[in-house]
């Protein structure tokens, strides 16, 4: 009997140790729910320091500085091929006029990049201007400077010379002069006609005939020839200094 009653006592404290071990989580489990603050849901979140130090770290990017263009530039002596605008006479055109032309084609500097591009204006005045007055003039009197070149609405100030490369001389109608030339002629023949012959009337009408010969040929000789340019005929200008253009 005492053997029983061990056996039955032993297996009551086994039972008995099983069943604390069974209700210990959940007793551990309610007390850390106890222990445990209480959070606001409608608490708001607070991430304003990551953003500020998030905008601390962040770099500006840095700005380009802008390259200027290195200026194109024409040495002197450079020639312009350019056309006449409108045509020159020395009868109706005085010093001190302006005159256009349109470049030809372009003109490139050392390294073949354009400077003064075909379509380009050039401005001319001219400086002085005469008619020939004797068969020995061959050219008459026509000098022209240049002042000036547009380029898209642009003016640039040039220095240099310029020549009208088809300039002709064109002989002017019987003026007054003229006439004077060829009746002096008449005259001085009649009066020398006179004094040779005696005082004849003879002498006198053969003096004047021959007095006329020399007056017409001696108005031949001197007569006014217009210097004259044909519009769009070819000019050219030649640089005196050197020409820069920002671009």
């Amino acid at each position: 009997m005492a053997g029983k009653r061990l056996v039955l006592l032993a297996l009551a404290i086994l039972a008995g140790c099983g069943r604390e071990r069974a209700s210990s989580p959940a007793a551990d489990g309610a007390t850390r729910d106890l222990q445990r603050p209480a959070m606001d849901a409608s608490a708001r979140l607070n991430d304003r320091a990551a953003t500020s130090s998030a905008s601390k770290t962040t770099q500006k990017p840095v700005a380009k500085q802008a390259i200027k263009p290195m200026p194109r530039t024409l040495a002197a002596g450079t020639a312009i091929s350019a056309k006449f605008d409108a045509g020159i006479s020395s009868r109706t055109h005085k010093p001190g006029q302006n005159l256009t032309g349109t470049v030809a084609a372009d003109v490139k500097d050392k390294t073949g990049r354009t400077v003064i591009p075909a379509g380009a204006k050039v401005h001319v005045i001219i400086t002085a201007i005469h008619e020939s007055e004797n068969k020995g003039d061959k050219t008459g009197k026509l000098v022209l400077t240049a002042i000036k070149v547009v380029i898209a609405g642009r003016s640039y100030p040039i220095s240099g010379s310029a020549m009208a490369l088809d300039r002709t001389l064109k002989d002017r109608k019987t003026n007054a002069g003229d006439v004077a030339k060829v009746g002096l002629g008449v005259g001085a023949g009649a009066l020398l006609g006179t004094a040779v012959s005696g005082g004849s009337t003879k002498g006198a009408v053969i003096g004047g005939v021959v007095g006329g010969a020399v007056g017409t040929q001696r108005a031949i000789q001197t007569q006014d020839r217009d210097v004259v340019v044909p519009a769009g005929s070819r000019l050219k200008v030649t640089l005196g200094s050197t020409f820069r253009r920002s671009i």
